[in-house]
């Protein structure tokens, strides 16, 4: 992480508004970089020839409903992301993470003014499958991706515009506890990844 990254992250205290302060409308469609999985880490893996240790970044983004919070995740072909992908050569995590939060969540004129709070989390793809996992195993000295995780704290008030192949969902923690099955090792985690955070709800 760049030094200036750090110097406003490392809080301890998370606002979290009410879904209710949001509106949220449609924008073009986002190009996905390969139909399949496969299609994807063959990708990945081009990629990883040309410009070494892929770099992603992602953000865990809260609101409020019913009074708990909940989290906000795009659901596409069957698969429940976070918003965020991959940096570019040489880009800033919090730079790339305000980018790629803009580009699947920001309204289509404009931008979301995002507070990005601490990164909780960082995971690793030793080989060019799905497999994912919170450290680098003992036998790996070259893995493809590291990802990393970052609470995104929203204003009081904003709009989105989610593509049109996405849908925006909000899903309560104590659904996506112990879930891997459903949402995958990273999302399944990220109750854990809060639990040191003070969550305030408006």
């Amino acid at each position: 992480m760049d030094p200036h990254d750090a110097l406003s992250l490392n809080k301890s205290v998370v606002q979290v508004y009410p879904l209710s302060n949001y509106s949220v409308g449609a924008k073009a469609a986002l190009k996905d970089k390969g139909i399949s999985i496969t299609e994807r880490l063959e990708r990945m893996q081009e990629k990883y020839e040309a410009e070494g240790l892929r770099r992603s970044v992602e953000g865990i983004v809260l609101v409020a409903q019913h009074n708990y919070p909940h989290v906000l995740l795009l659901q596409a072909d069957g698969y429940w992301r976070l918003p965020g992908g991959r940096l570019r050569p040489g880009e800033g995590e919090v730079e790339g993470l305000l980018r790629k939060l803009n580009n699947k969540l920001g309204p289509t004129s404009g931008s979301t003014d995002w507070e990005i709070v601490d990164c909780v989390g960082t995971w690793w793809r030793p080989n060019f499958d799905t497999i994912l996992y919170p450290y680098v195993p003992p036998h790996v000295t070259r893995p493809k991706e590291q990802k990393k995780l970052f609470v995104a704290q929203l204003p009081e008030k904003c709009s989105f515009a989610v593509p049109k192949n996405f849908k925006l969902m909000a899903v309560p923690l104590f659904e996506l506890y112990d879930k891997t099955q459903r949402y995958g090792p990273v999302i399944s985690h990220i109750p854990q990844l809060l639990s040191r955070f003070k969550i305030n709800m408006s």
